[in-house]
């Protein structure tokens, strides 16, 4: 025998060497979800920061599903809406079933980024819901008074200037951020609708303003989101996809890290 013919005997077929398993990409959707990422932050959601992996993600071959790993309290309604169109984008693109994974914490933005999946699963302690909109913020009214220090403010436009905190609160501002609040609630209540149809009991969905409804910003254990229909399972995500797609090979694309933070810097 030659010593080619020697080490072909020795070398497995290159069918054999070559991985051929199906692929279930996992994204990590981690953090506070916001347009301004910091070099410290190690978890700031937003879709200049989480597309290249959501594209390595749905671009993988022999793809057959993407998971979604979320951990999240919410945060900006615009970044919100725009990952989870993203995702609805490139799920339609390469015709791939989409699945979230609600860790700890699945809530407000967080829970609209879950439902840009085909199905939604949590632990039964996660913390699902919060279908609401929030904004806070301080009156610091008297307080450069007292410092000694005059703040000038010019403007051109009736409106340029709202709850400024430096200024006593006027209820026609007031008014004005309870009418944005209503218009983006609408806007997630829609969306959810949308996304989770006829899996929400009738009588919850079509209740906006009722105190016991699914819109009124509470949220809930994920045994609880479950009998709600706001998820379709309780599970992790290894053990579902374990179940589902026993042969498949996982892999991770994780939202790449800010410099200090990838240096060790700015929390574990």
């Amino acid at each position: 025998m030659s010593v080619t013919e020697k080490l072909s005997a020795r070398l497995p077929a290159l069918s054999e060497r070559v991985d051929r398993s199906p692929v279930v990409a996992v994204v990590k959707l981690h953090g506070v979800i916001s347009p301004t990422p910091t070099p410290l932050a190690r978890g700031v959601i937003n879709l200049a920061a989480v597309e290249p992996a959501l594209t390595r993600a749905f671009g993988h071959d022999r793809l057959v599903a993407v998971a979604l790993a979320i951990n999240s309290p919410g945060g900006a309604p615009t970044q919100s809406a725009l990952v989870a169109e993203r995702i609805r984008q490139l799920a339609g693109k390469h015709d791939v079933p989409v699945l979230a994974f609600c860790e700890d914490l699945a809530a407000s933005g967080g829970y609209w980024l879950a439902c840009a999946a085909d199905e939604i699963y949590a632990h039964q302690t996660s913390m699902v819901g919060s279908i609401g909109v929030l904004s806070a913020g301080f009156g610091l009214t008297g307080l450069l008074d007292r410092l000694g220090i005059e703040r000038r403010v010019h403007t051109a436009g009736k409106h340029k200037v709202r709850l400024d905190p430096f200024r006593p609160e006027k209820q026609e501002d007031v008014t004005w951020l309870a009418g944005m609040h209503r218009q983006l609630h609408e806007q997630f209540v829609d969306w959810v609708r949308q996304r989770r149809g006829d899996k929400l009991p009738a009588e919850l969905a079509d209740a906006v303003d009722a105190d016991d409804g699914l819109f009124t910003g509470e949220v809930w254990t994920g045994a609880r989101a479950l009998e709600l229909g706001l998820i379709d399972g309780l599970g992790t995500l290894r053990e579902v996809i374990g179940e589902r797609y026993p042969d498949a090979k996982i892999t991770v694309a994780e939202p790449r890290k800010p410099l200090l933070a990838r240096l060790g810097v700015g929390g574990p």
